[in-house]
């Protein structure tokens, strides 16, 4: 009996820090990934390298084909989008790892210029 109350009083107590925890996540002011340290000395030639490699495996996964099948839209997608990034946004880049509010547009503008699929 004693060790059926204890049972409970520890699921108890997991279960209110578990809810605790969730709702300090759910309070976190930003949704977005915590930066990458690996992207701070990253060239705009090994910037859009990233971005290719992305694109590969999003794409294929999208589009339900082979990373072969997405070569060159994905190239034509890298090329572009960090070919028109100011030197602000591939500062922003190299700051976090992930491409800021402004250069998203551009990569945006680029899959629908290069015939790939919007990410949802």
């Amino acid at each position: 009996m004693i060790m059926r109350r204890m049972g409970a009083v520890f699921l108890a107590g997991g279960l209110s820090v578990l809810a605790g925890l969730g709702a300090h996540a759910a309070s976190g002011s930003s949704a977005l990934p915590p930066p990458d340290p690996t992207a701070k000395n990253l060239t705009p030639y090994m910037i859009q390298l990233r971005a290719f490699d992305a694109c590969l495996v999003t794409q294929s996964r999208l589009m339900s084909t082979t990373r072969e099948a997405v070569h060159t839209p994905c190239s034509c997608y890298a090329k572009g989008t960090v070919g028109s990034m100011t030197k602000d946004e591939l500062q922003a880049f190299r700051d976090t790892g992930y491409f800021n509010d402004s250069a998203r547009a551009k990569g945006l503008g680029f899959i629908d210029q290069c015939k790939l699929k919007r990410p949802v």
